[in-house]
């Protein structure tokens, strides 16, 4: 075989395995994507030549030095970029922009980038693409910036390090504290905030534990509903009473539990799915304290009231706004712990 075909064969065999390493660390850690898209597919089928076509109709394609540029300073970018260098390869900026292009032309109406705090540069270069594209770089194209996660074991920092090899895998991570609480950790905080991810503290049953809190508390509430059935109380939505709610704590759940909506919304709009943990977090904490006020169950010997009745019903109710947000959050919400 000659050593052309072997690079080739060898490079395709690595693509592929390496492809299904990340797609079964992915699935581990519950993120599943429609599509994966190869870079090389898009100097295929001349599609480079296409999108290129497509931004010198649009005015703003040059050439200076025998290399091939993207005037993206016409729209705020500090410079402007190579995409075909002098010796004919290709610039990394040339498969930026025609993957920009190819989103567009596959029927997405926006485009929205994550990228590391290191990456921050590449944000007026990216809008530059679009508005060079005929399209509104503010409205049409999003950007996300991801900050850095320092890890804390044994008191200590790890510290990360590509030239040392020390470095902690999201495989290494789900292994040290398991799916949920590596997910709802990296979730619960803005994307755009450094954190501090405490490996010790994500092992423990403890309140410490935030994805433990939440967990508990939609376990808990599970068991408090089977010993409402036990005493034979009837917690169906369609026989709640709100009106015998009067107490504080009662109405201060309920108006919790009435932001929901409200919370789901605003957190896909400004992508901040943090402000969903952030919720669930104070639900349990309100559910705690209604709990800790207000007799759910009878004592003794006596008999279920209509009160007790609504009361398992404003139970029934937190657990499924907890297990609907975790849901969302792609945690469990286990009925036992």
């Amino acid at each position: 075989m000659p050593e052309s075909e072997s690079i080739a064969a060898f490079r395709d065999a690595g693509y592929k395995l390496q492809l299904a390493q990340q797609n079964k660390v992915l699935d581990n850690f519950g993120t599943h994507f429609d599509v994966w898209f190869s870079e090389k597919a898009l100097y295929e089928n001349n599609f480079f030549d296409h999108s290129l076509n497509k931004l010198k109709a649009q005015g703003h394609v040059y050439e200076l030095e025998g290399a091939i540029w993207l005037r993206t300073t016409d729209f705020g970018d500090d410079k402007d970029r190579v995409m075909i260098k002098s010796d004919g390869s290709f610039a990394y900026f040339a498969s930026d922009s025609a993957y920009y292009v190819s989103k567009r032309e596959r029927g997405f109406n926006l485009c929205i980038y994550m990228l590391g705090a290191d990456h921050h540069g590449y944000v007026g270069r990216i809008k530059a693409i679009a508005a060079c594209a005929g399209d509104d770089k503010d409205k049409d194209v999003e950007i996300l910036i991801g900050q850095m996660v320092k890890i804390i074991e044994g008191g200590e920092e790890i510290k990360l390090s590509k030239r040392a090899g020390t470095i902690i895998t999201l495989e290494e991570l789900v292994e040290k504290v398991g799916k949920d609480a590596a997910r709802y950790t990296l979730i619960r905080f803005p994307t755009d905030t450094p954190m501090v991810m405490d490996v010790d503290l994500l092992r423990k049953n403890t309140n410490e534990n935030p994805v433990y809190y939440v967990q508990y508390a939609h376990a808990r509430i599970c068991a408090v509903l089977r010993n409402a059935k036990d005493y034979g109380i009837n917690y169906e939505i369609k026989s709640f009473n709100p009106e015998l709610l009067v107490h504080e704590r009662e109405r201060e759940l309920i108006g919790l539990l009435a932001e929901f909506p409200r919370v789901i919304s605003a957190a896909a709009q400004a992508r901040e799915p943090h402000r969903v943990a952030r919720y669930i977090e104070d639900l349990a904490s309100q559910y705690h304290r209604f709990y800790n006020d207000c007799r759910v169950l009878p004592l003794g010997d006596e008999k279920p009231t209509e009160l007790n009745s609504a009361r398992a019903t404003l139970c029934l109710a937190t657990a499924q706004v907890i297990s609907n947000g975790l849901d969302l959050l792609g945690v469990s919400a286990p009925e036992k712990m």
